[in-house]
């Protein structure tokens, strides 16, 4: 029944504007598909209640730039190649 319960929550919050569990589903659909997108997000909403209920905390939301924010490190990723393929002798043109 949990995770009926969980599935069902993360498809509301996957329609939901400008949230960070929107975020999450949009990355998340074209690597592994729409039902493992509900799947991880409800994951989400669960490690989420456990931690409010443990801290006695509010929910903060984190927003949908806070994820951009953490691709920071595949652009270093980028850089990182295309200096090894500039080593190599392969000039790399950014467009």
């Amino acid at each position: 029944m949990l995770r009926t319960t969980l599935v069902e929550a993360a498809w509301a919050a996957s329609r939901t504007k400008n949230t960070y569990l929107r975020s999450k589903y949009d990355r998340i659909v074209p690597r592994r598909g729409k039902k493992r997108a509900q799947i991880a997000v409800g994951h989400k909403i669960l490690i989420a209640a456990y931690y409010i209920l443990k801290n006695k905390e509010p929910y903060k939301e984190l927003g949908t730039e806070f994820i951009a924010t953490k691709t920071k490190a595949s652009n270093k990723a980028v850089e990182k190649y295309k200096a090894a393929l500039e080593k190599l002798g392969y000039k790399v043109v950014e467009g």
